[in-house]
């Protein structure tokens, strides 16, 4: 149940950061907004981790294989997509399709078992989801 709110929580903040962001952007640009929450977001994962765990942070470099370390980079094309899609979009188109391509990507991941997640086997009731989350894009967009 914890995972849960958790999930709900993490859903609302990336919503409210990628306004924040796209003004952030309107008064400086779109890379220097990018690199100031990244900067942001590296000083306060400093800061808990030294009110907290404070194991090596060198051990990150262990983690096999290499290409996982590349979450850093793909959060920075994060930051920029979600960045452009509300500005372009709005907030609620772009939430939406964001979402929407979470959901279909996550399950083709653990569907084909990419990234060493572990295969999850062909689930109509899942598809049937994905294509109700689709109609309700639809839906959403219809005037």
């Amino acid at each position: 149940m914890v995972g849960f709110f958790i999930a709900l929580l993490s859903g609302a903040l990336m919503s409210i950061q990628g306004v924040f962001n796209s003004q952030v952007t309107k008064a400086s640009g779109i890379w220097s907004a990018s690199s100031f929450v990244q900067l942001s977001a590296f000083i306060v994962c400093i800061g808990a981790w030294l009110a907290t765990d404070r194991s090596n942070l060198l051990k990150v470099f262990s983690v096999q294989p290499k290409y996982m370390l590349l979450g850093g980079v793909i959060g920075a094309f994060i930051t920029y997509t979600v960045i452009k899609s509300m500005d372009l979009l709005g907030p609620a188109r772009a939430v939406m399709l964001i979402v929407t391509a979470q959901l279909i990507v996550a399950y083709g991941i653990e569907l084909f078992g990419l990234f060493q997640v572990e295969k999850q086997p062909w689930e109509w009731r899942k598809a049937i989801g994905m294509a109700v989350v689709i109609g309700g894009i639809i839906l959403f967009k219809w005037k």
